[in-house]
C-alpha cells in the first residue's frame, strides 16, 4: 500500500495551497498577537510590575509571559476536543476571537500608576486567554492542513504552519520597532505601545473574514458523514493506558526540548542583548528581525527533508547541535557586543534560528 493511501487525496474546490495559507495567516496573526508582549516585556515591567528594584520587575514581567505557556496545553485539549466535536473550522474562529479580543483589551488595559493592582491583575488573566487561545490554534491548524495533505509530503506541507510562529514573531518586532521610531522614545513609552496591541483588531478581523470561508477538512468530513467521529475524543486519547506513553514521550521528549530551543534562539536572545549586553532597543529589534527572516526558509527545507530521511534525525540533531554550541555562542555576543558589531552579532542570532528551524520545522509532522 503507498505510504498516502487512505488520505484524501486531492480537494477538487478546496486547493491545498489555499488551505495552507487560509490556515498560517490566522496562525500568524495569532502568534503576533501572542508576542507581543514578548517583545515589550522590558516596557511592561516598569508600566505594570513597579517594584524599586528593575531586575525584579523584569522578572515579574517575565513570568507573566511565562503564564501563557503555562496554559496552552489546557487549550489544546479543550478546543481540541471542540474541533473533534464540531470540527476545525469553527474552533479556529473561537480561538481566533478569544486571541484577537484578549490582545485588543491589554492595548486599553490603565497602567498600574492608574488602578494599582488591579492591573497587573488583568494582565496576567488577558495572558491566559492568549494562552489558552493559541494552544487550541497552533494544534488546530497543524491538524487541519496535515488532514489535506499526503503522507508522503505531510513534513513539507506542515512546515508552513510552522513559519507562522516566527513570521508573528517577526511581525510583532516589525510593527513594534516602527511604531517606536514613528512616534518617538517618549511617546511610545507614555501611549505608543498600545498602538501595535490596538491593531490587532484590524488583523484579526481579516484572518476572520478569511476563515469564514473556510471547509472542514476532507478526512474529518468523510468521518463525520460516516458517523465514525469520537463521541469522548478526551477518554479515548487519555482513557487509553497505551495512549500515555505516547503523550508522555511527545511532551517531554519532543516538546520539551524543541520549546528550550525556540525561545533560547529567538526571546533569549533578545533579552539577553537588551538587558545583558545594554544594546539599545531598536539595533537588537533590527539584529533579531534581520536573522529571522534570514532563517525563516529553512523551516521548508527541514520540513521537505524530513519526509525523506525522518523527522526525529533532524529534530535530535538540532537539539544536540544546541545544547553543545549554546555557551560559545553567547560567549561571542559578548564580544561582539563591546564595540558592537552589527554582523556577527545578526550571523550569531541567524545560527540559532537554524537550530530552531531544525527542531520545530518537522515536529507537526512528527506529533
Amino acid at each position: 500500500m503507498p505510504p498516502h493511501a487512505g488520505r484524501v487525496d486531492s480537494t477538487t474546490d478546496y486547493k491545498l495551497w489555499q488551505v495552507i495559507l487560509a490556515s498560517s495567516a490566522g496562525t500568524m496573526i495569532e502568534w503576533y498577537d501572542f508576542y507581543l508582549y514578548g517583545t515589550l516585556a522590558v516596557f511592561f515591567s516598569d508600566l505594570f510590575f513597579p517594584s524599586g528594584n528593575p531586575t525584579a520587575s523584569f522578572l515579574a514581567s517575565l513570568a507573566t509571559f511565562g503564564a501563557g505557556f503555562a496554559v496552552r496545553p489546557f487549550g489544546a485539549v479543550f478546543f481540541g476536543r471542540v474541533g473533534d466535536l464540531i470540527g476545525r473550522k469553527y474552533a479556529f474562529l473561537v480561538t481566533l476571537a478569544i486571541m484577537g479580543g484578549a490582545t485588543t483589551v491589554v492595548g486599553l488595559l490603565p497602567t498600574y500608576a492608574q488602578i494599582g493592582i488591579a492591573a497587573p491583575i488583568l494582565l496576567v488573566l488577558l495572558r491566559l486567554l492568549q494562552g489558552l487561545a493559541l494552544g487550541g490554534e497552533y494544534g488546530g491548524a497543524a491538524t487541519y492542513v496535515a488532514e489535506h495533505a499526503p503522507d508522503h509530503q505531510r513534513g513539507y506541507y506542515t512546515s508552513f504552519i510552522q513559519t507562522t510562529a516566527t513570521l508573528g514573531f517577526f511581525l510583532a518586532l516589525g510593527v513594534v520597532l516602527a511604531t517606536r521610531v514613528g512616534v518617538g522614545d517618549e511617546a511610545f513609552k507614555e501611549w505608543g505601545w498600545r498602538v501595535p496591541f490596538l491593531l490587532s483588531a484590524l488583523l484579526v478581523a481579516l484572518s476572520f473574514y478569511i476563515r469564514i470561508k473556510m471547509r472542514e477538512s476532507p478526512l474529518f468530513s468523510k468521518l463525520k458523514d460516516a458517523g465514525k467521529t469520537s463521541k469522548a475524543p478526551l477518554k479515548d486519547s487519555f482513557g487509553n493506558k497505551r495512549n500515555w506513553k505516547l503523550i508522555l514521550l511527545a511532551l517531554f521528549g519532543a516538546t520539551a526540548g524543541q520549546a528550550v530551543v525556540w525561545y533560547t534562539g529567538q526571546f533569549y536572545a533578545l533579552f539577553f542583548m537588551q538587558k545583558v549586553l545594554s544594546i539599545d532597543y531598536v539595533t537588537s529589534y533590527i539584529i533579531v528581525a534581520i536573522a529571522l527572516a534570514l532563517g525563516t526558509p529553512f523551516f521548508i527545507i527541514f520540513g521537505k527533508l524530513s519526509d525523506k530521511i525522518g523527522r526525529k534525525k533532524i529534530m535530535l540533531a538540532g537539539c544536540l547541535i544546541a545544547a553543545l554550541t549554546y555557551v560559545p555562542i553567547y560567549m561571542a555576543m559578548h564580544h561582539f557586543a563591546n564595540p558592537i558589531n552589527h554582523t556577527m552579532l545578526t550571523l550569531l542570532v541567524f545560527v540559532q534560528v537554524i537550530y530552531v528551524t531544525m527542531v520545530y520545522g518537522p515536529i507537526a509532522a512528527f506529533l
